[in-house]
Parts: structure tokens; C-alpha cells; sequence
């Protein structure tokens, strides 16, 4: 638990800025593509860094289009929108607050505009907030947890569905905190656990028309959201207590997404899948 993993390290804002980490998270993918998204169009939230960059470049190495969702981190998402770029892929960004409803139908309807449809949502945007004590857990703070990590998959799912057919899919970010709880995360844990249920129930609302709904339970990753959330130390030990003892890497994870979007995964839906270092955890 003691070990060190990366130079402490703390951001005083949240979300967090993926250009001030060091070391940079790895984010592109290991493998060339084969064309398994060709012409689909992704929308993906907290597409700008960590784990949703990284699904970004990777479903753009498979042929996908990508529209990215971020709130205010400009700089990560200009080069969000290169990277794709750089796979031979096009992609459009949208700034503002995914926990406002209107604002979820916009961004879906200005995504179908551009692209003239909309095959798989991505929803991955989270914060998260560090409180010791139950009772120093506001309402607001609750509140605020709930509508950007819970209120915005139901928004944005909604906004989709007007747009999805058959074959389409829609992949939500849960975490392992909702399996194994997190004893300063008591909000952010809740919330991960209200998505699984939420997953495993739209799943079964829509398998009838041919639309898969799976999630993907993130152990400890490299992502800005961790020096936004903790102290310098406890940033530098992230990962230590995983059973592979260091913290895993947004491009680690991305495939997971990749092949759950594809018709490789044709045959699943309701489901969980675990990158995260070696936990064993309740599916």
C-alpha cells in the first residue's frame, strides 16, 4: 500500500487536465485496426481524456466517426479531436454541463445532424469527491455526484434513442467501487452501483429491438480524475492496492469498449466487464 507508483502529484480542479499529468496516461491503442466500427458514429462523454480519450482513438482505429462530450477542459479536447484525426478519422466536440437535460438532447441531435446518425453512446463522464465522515456529505454534494454520474446516462440514453436502430449499442462506465465500495467515494461508489442496475434494466428494455446495453467496471486507472480527486500521496500510490500492485492504463481499457460496440460482442448485452488489475468482484 506504501508503494509509489508516479511523482506525487495533486490538481486543484475538477475534471482534470490530462496535459498537467506526469506521466502522460498511455491512450493509443496496441493493435492496428480491422475495420470493426467501419462506419458507425460514436458519441462518447468525458471524451476528452482518460479512459474516454482513449475510446475515442480506439473506436477511430476501428472506422469510427466520434463526437466527444467534455465540460470545460478545451486544450484535452483539441487534442482528443487531432488524435482521431490522426487514425484517418473525424471527430466533433461539445462543451457544457451533461448533468442539464437539454443540453444532452442537444448534443445528441447536433451529433445526428453532422453524422446522419448515431450507432453507439458512450456514457464515461464522472467526478468524484473525497469525504471522510458521512456527515460531511452534503445534499448538494450528493445531488451533484448523482446528476453528472446517474441523471446523464438516463438523459443522454434517452436523447439516443430516438436516433438508434437495430444494431446499435450503449456502453455505461461503471467502476469497481460499485462491487467492492470505497469508504471515502460513498457518493461516487452509489452512484457506479445505481449504473449497473441501470445497465442490466435498459438492457432488458431494449434487447427486443435489437439495441445491447453493457458496462465496463474500471479498476485503478491513469486518468485526471485521480490528482483532481486526491491528495499528492495517495495520487502517487494510485493503484497499489490492485492485485497487479500499479495502476492500469486508459488504453487497457478502451477494448473493452471497442468490442462491446462490435459484432464481436453481438451476443452480449446486460453485462459487465472488469479491467481491473487482477480484482475479483461479483459480476
Amino acid at each position: 500500500m506504501n508503494k509509489r507508483l508516479q511523482p506525487a502529484q495533486k490538481q486543484d480542479r475538477q475534471p482534470g487536465r490530462e496535459s498537467e499529468m506526469r506521466p502522460q496516461p498511455e491512450y493509443l491503442p496496441k493493435f492496428p485496426g480491422s475495420g470493426r466500427l467501419e462506419g458507425k458514429i460514436a458519441l462518447i462523454t468525458g471524451g476528452d481524456s482518460g479512459i474516454g480519450r482513449a475510446v475515442a482513438v480506439a473506436m477511430a482505429r476501428e472506422g469510427a466517426k466520434i463526437a466527444i462530450v467534455y465540460l470545460e477542459e478545451h486544450q484535452d479536447a483539441e487534442e482528443t479531436v487531432r488524435l482521431v484525426a490522426d487514425e484517418g478519422g473525424e471527430a466533433i466536440k461539445f462543451a457544457g454541463d451533461i448533468g442539464d437535460e437539454s443540453f444532452c438532447e442537444q448534443v445528441v441531435d447536433d451529433t445526428v445532424k453532422t453524422f446522419g446518425r448515431l450507432d453507439v453512446l458512450v456514457n464515461n463522464a464522472a467526478e468524484q469527491h473525497e469525504v471522510d465522515d458521512l456527515l460531511e456529505l452534503t445534499a448538494e454534494q450528493i445531488e451533484r455526484t448523482f446528476r453528472t454520474n446517474v441523471f446523464s446516462f438516463f438523459y443522454l440514453a434517452k436523447a439516443a434513442l430516438r436516433h438508434m436502430k437495430k444494431g446499435a449499442s450503449i456502453l455505461n462506465t461503471t467502476s469497481v467501487a460499485a462491487f467492492q465500495g470505497h469508504k471515502t467515494l460513498l457518493d461516487y461508489s452509489a452512484t457506479k452501483g445505481a449504473i449497473v442496475s441501470m445497465t442490466r434494466s435498459l438492457s432488458e428494455a431494449l434487447i427486443g429491438k435489437g439495441i445491447r446495453v453493457n458496462a465496463v467496471a474500471p479498476g485503478p486507472i491513469w486518468t485526471p480524475l485521480i490528482p483532481a480527486s486526491f491528495d499528492a500521496e495517495k495520487t502517487a500510490k494510485h493503484g497499489s492496492s490492485a492485485p497487479m500492485e500499479r495502476a492500469g492504463q486508459p488504453n487497457e481499457v478502451a477494448p473493452c469498449y471497442v468490442f462491446l460496440a462490435s459484432e464481436d460482442a453481438s451476443y452480449i448485452s446486460g453485462q459487465v466487464l472488469h479491467p481491473n488489475g487482477g480484482n475479483v468482484v461479483g459480476s
